[in-house]
């Protein structure tokens, strides 16, 4: 099993794939880090020799910021949208949606389960 960049690799997936694992590799990302490390990108990750894993692990740390930096600056840029007071700001300090969606009937996820309606009415 493959370990890069803090993250075990399934061995029985193909390379390209398996790289998606890690937090801020996407597909494109996989293809061009495979292209630096010119490793095929068809290859299963438990037949890969360790100068390839060593010269993927080497394209990541020099192109690419992922896992901890990534989630780190990531954090940082929503903190400081709450920080500076901005629209989508107030949005992440509230927990609902961000980017314009419908709020009326949907964002249940982002919003939480229904909070009932209490009535203050006696009963007659």
């Amino acid at each position: 099993m493959a370990r890069i960049a803090g993250v075990d690799l399934n061995k029985n997936k193909r390379i390209d794939v398996a790289l998606t694992k890690i937090y801020g590799i996407g597909q494109t990302s996989a293809r061009k880090i495979l292209a630096m490390a010119q490793v095929d990108p068809s290859t299963k990750v438990s037949d890969l020799a360790e100068p390839h894993v060593a010269a993927i692990r080497k394209a990541i740390d020099t192109g690419f910021k992922v896992e901890g930096d990534l989630r780190k600056e990531v954090s940082m840029h929503v903190k400081m949208l709450i920080d500076i007071g901005c629209y989508r700001g107030i949005r992440h300090r509230k927990n609902l949606p961000v980017h314009g969606q419908r709020t009326h009937t949907n964002a249940r996820t982002r919003k939480g389960p229904r909070k009932g309606v209490v009535s203050n009415r006696k009963a007659e």
